[in-house]
């Protein structure tokens, strides 16, 4: 047995299923990781994997960036935790208000899920009002509010999609269709006085990777705007994935709350929830409505965020772009010369291929794509070394780390496990 099946038994002894969060435990034996350089990974066998999860998006930059390196080394001699402002704190701040024009106030949080389920309370304290809206498939972290499913036949209000939440809970959570506005207008309809808020990822990243239609967001922001809700955006995983900024700015949308991570904190735990000066000045001490966090604000994932962005701010997000391109074109044509029925969806450095026959728009047609079929071209690219986002309903991703040479690589696998699995 090598080491690594080995320590594997041992963290089955001590975390549920082995892992401490369920995507990790996608085998009997999931690699584990020992360290990470550029766009690689190896695990504690010494086996290097060339990645496209990227600890599922915040490394944009690829692992081990010497200025993030740099300037993490130089935080830790200085403390790695105060309890109290420091100046890091203002510093990534002005960095995203400047690059957010929707963020002019905010407030730092240890992750995306704390993030969202803060913008929630915000919302209703705001507005008074208690029903939240979000959209089937669309994922905004682990809390009791965001881990709501769609009800079945026509059925508004969503169910529980875990033990251990409230159906209380649920029925102050409706459950629209992303990329169909006739949902949410029915919605409105039906219960406009009461809603405090819609909110969505701008493109959803926890189903795949699916873009939004037809003026969708557009759609969204008009309709609350008429029946004086507020539109929260989680840009968790599209805050500066696509362009030094946001996403919303990309869609010509502003919303009233926008929710940040992963590549803000350049790999650190870190979230944000940001709005006008109006909405976020509700939150204690200065307002009413409470949030807190021990280690918001750490000043490691502020100097961790502040080299990130520093360096993506000179970047080509464009050179990006066609390198993800050329990967998704030539996925495209193993899959085409297999004779397997896929979609592919991508923008700049986000990416999925969908095992289907059906136009993937919303979550109903991502149900219906061949999940297994896809973990077993993951299964043996895994033993080609590379690494992809381990299930058919995540997003995968390029970096500025990744080279022509990985992508060329990559694309040569796909044929080899493509023309395998078609003879």
């Amino acid at each position: 047995m090598d080491s690594e099946n080995k320590m594997f038994g041992e963290f089955e002894r001590l975390f549920p299923g082995g892992v401490n969060s369920p995507v990790r435990r996608y085998g009997d034996n999931p690699r584990i990781i020992e360290k990470a350089s550029g766009s690689r990974l190896t695990d504690v066998n010494g086996k290097t994997l060339l990645d496209y999860c990227l600890g599922f998006g915040p490394f944009i930059l690829g692992y081990g960036n010497p200025d993030v390196k740099k300037a993490l080394s130089k935080q830790i001699e200085k403390g790695v935790g105060f309890g109290a402002p420091n100046p890091n704190e203002a510093q990534l701040a002005g960095m995203i208000r400047s690059s957010v024009p929707s963020i002019r106030m905010m407030r730092f949080t240890n992750s995306g899920t704390e993030a969202t389920m803060h913008a929630i309370r915000l919302a209703r304290g705001y507005t008074g009002r208690k029903l939240i809206v979000k959209f089937a498939g669309s994922y905004h972290g682990a809390h009791d509010y965001s881990l709501i499913k769609a009800g079945s036949g026509s059925t508004t209000f969503g169910n529980p999609s875990s033990p251990g939440i409230p159906e209380e809970v649920s029925r102050t959570v409706l459950v629209g269709e992303y990329n169909n506005l006739d949902s949410i207008r029915r919605i409105f309809r039906d219960y406009g006085k009461d809603i405090a808020a819609v909110m969505t990822e701008p493109a959803l990243g926890n189903i795949g990777f699916i873009k939004p239609e037809n003026d969708f967001i557009q759609g969204l922001r008009e309709i609350t705007e008429d029946h004086d809700s507020l539109l929260i955006l989680d840009e968790v995983i599209t805050g500066y994935r696509f362009r030094y900024g946001a996403y919303q700015d990309v869609l010509g949308i502003k919303p009233d709350i926008t929710t940040m991570g992963k590549i803000i904190g350049g790999g650190l735990p870190i979230g944000l929830l940001g709005g006008s000066e109006d909405i976020m000045s509700r939150l204690a001490p200065l307002g009413d409505i409470y949030e807190a966090g021990t280690f918001s604000g750490n000043p490691l994932s502020m100097a961790s965020g502040i080299a990130t962005l520093s360096v993506l701010r000179k970047m080509d997000y464009s050179a990006l772009e066609k390198m993800t391109e050329k990967l998704v074109s030539g996925i495209d044509q193993a899959l085409e010369s297999g004779r397997i029925p896929h979609e592919m969806s991508y923008l700049v450095s986000a990416f999925q291929f969908f095992l289907t026959r059906e136009q993937v728009k919303d979550y109903e047609s991502v149900l219906k794509c061949d999940a297994k079929s896809y973990m077993r071209i993951f299964q043996e690219l895994l033993k080609k070394g590379i690494y992809l986002s381990p299930s058919q309903f995540e997003t995968n991703f390029v970096s500025f780390a990744h080279t022509d040479n990985d992508i060329d690589y990559t694309i040569s696998s796909f044929e080899e496990v493509i023309g395998s699995a078609k003879n």
